[in-house]
């Protein structure tokens, strides 16, 4: 009986199954890496939503500081005030409107109904990616009230990062980390008088009964974008985000 010759058989199977393996987990680690990166795409993407619309609430937060006045510190607004040059009549009427901002204060805070402005299109819109990422604006004669940009994300929410129990942390690297992660998101926002319209309030105030009333309105338009910078872009450019992200909205204000 003849036996056939088998040696070196285990060696070739164990190179074979070592391939086998090697490619199994180079793929599962491509897969894995894959996974991670679109993971790190969506949540960037996210992050961006987000400030595209804190883009929207601060252009409300405009226009309604413009029409009811824009808060200031009233005891730096007004002690000290030089009134040596106004009529007796002219200083009755500022000492009285003081007088009422003060009692309206809240905290030392208060409006100044004296800076009171309905917002009209008075300039025009500076032509950055954000403003161009809007397609169904038609831009002949195209006017704004108000075109803010290149407003810094990290900076605005910066009081997080000072909170003196974070600081103190062992590890600030991380906190300085994200510091300078969350100061690549950057948003911008112009708003324009799109006209007249109906305003619709309700309430159950002395000024409002409980049902709907309709008074005159003006509508305005808000665009609002959020964008994230590439890693090691200056603080002051803004022309070629990673990623943008452009939202609009309409708002109807009491006149």
């Amino acid at each position: 009986m003849k036996h056939k010759n088998e040696k070196g058989f285990a060696l070739v199977m164990s190179l074979v199954l070592l391939m086998v393996m090697s490619l199994m987990g180079g793929a599962l680690i491509v897969i894995s890496s894959t996974d991670h990166q679109s993971n790190n795409s969506s949540d960037e993407y996210q992050q961006t939503f987000y400030v595209a619309e804190t883009a929207l609430l601060e252009a409300e937060k405009n226009l309604v500081n413009k029409m009811m006045g824009p808060w200031i510190d009233v005891n730096v607004e007004f002690d000290g005030k030089d009134t040596t040059g106004m009529t007796n009549e002219e200083k009755a009427e500022w000492d009285a409107m003081v007088a009422q901002i003060k009692s309206e204060a809240v905290a030392g805070f208060a409006r100044n109904i004296d800076q009171r402005d309905l917002p009209i299109n008075r300039m025009a819109a500076t032509n950055t990616p954000c403003y161009q990422s809007f397609r169904n604006i038609n831009r002949t004669g195209f006017m704004v009230t108000e075109h803010a940009t290149n407003k810094n994300f990290g900076n605005l929410i910066q009081a997080v990062f000072l909170d003196p129990d974070l600081d103190n942390l062992a590890d600030s690297t991380t906190i300085d980390g994200e510091r300078e992660h969350m100061q690549r998101f950057r948003y911008e926002y112009f708003i324009t008088n799109i006209g007249s319209a109906t305003f619709r309030g309700a309430g159950s105030s002395l000024k409002k009964t409980s049902t709907n009333a309709q008074t005159s309105g003006t509508a305005y338009r808000i665009y609002g974008c959020g964008f994230m910078m590439p890693r090691g872009t200056d603080l002051i450019e803004f022309d070629d985000p990673n990623i943008l992200v452009p939202l609009e909205t309409v708002v109807v204000l009491s006149n």
